[in-house]
């Protein structure tokens, strides 16, 4: 796992969530009251580095495919169950591409609760939609460089719970270069991770 990498996409998420209602943008579901339309976020000009003082994540469970950790980035907590894909395809195949992880995040200080996001391990074509799929549903996810989050926000509660009763959930997403890539992430433990966070990330 790149320590780095994963902390620099938690401190972009959070510098984002604090300048737009991004506050669903990457971290773990039940989101409180949330508009039922959440605009995208504006682009940020440049990713911000994870903060000399930020905490390295601290795993604090493990559970099946998903590990459940904690962080202090910005002297922020971030609680956030992580998995990475149990498989990857690419259209045209064997692009290369850097590792994927999907997150749960919470977010006390801002008030987000498991919120869904996907770093998906490459640039996204820009204006480009992806989805999530899971328990027989699609989720439309809006991209933003290597991320992925609900485009609506008001179904993702719904999406959480879907995810903790399923076996396997699908993203799809496209690249800047036009490769098409699927990657099908395990849920075994998600719930049992979850449940930890809830009680190390109290609201």
């Amino acid at each position: 796992m790149s320590v780095l990498r994963i902390l620099a996409f938690l401190v972009a998420i959070a510098a984002l969530c604090g300048t737009t209602a991004l506050a669903q943008t990457p971290s773990p579901a039940s989101k409180g009251a949330k508009d039922s339309t959440k605009a995208a976020p504006a682009p940020a000009a440049k990713k911000p580095e994870p903060a000399a003082g930020g905490a390295e994540p601290t795993l604090i469970g493990q559970y099946g495919t998903w590990g459940a950790y904690t962080a202090a980035p910005n002297g922020k907590k971030v609680c956030f169950a992580l998995a990475k894909p149990s498989s990857s395809k690419t259209n045209p195949p064997n692009r290369p591409r850097d590792p994927a992880y999907a997150f749960v995040s919470t977010r006390p200080a801002e008030k987000v609760f498991n919120e869904v996001s996907i770093m998906i391990g490459y640039a996204l074509k820009p204006g480009s939609e992806s989805s999530l799929e899971v328990g027989g549903a699609s989720y439309a996810m809006y991209t933003q460089g290597d991320g992925l989050w609900i485009k609506n926000a008001a179904e993702e509660e719904q999406m959480v719970n879907a995810m903790r009763k399923s076996a396997e959930v699908t993203i799809k997403g496209v690249s800047a270069k036009g490769t098409e890539t699927t990657d099908v992430f395990s849920l075994k433990g998600l719930s049992q991770a979850l449940d930890r966070l809830a009680q190390d990330c109290k609201r």
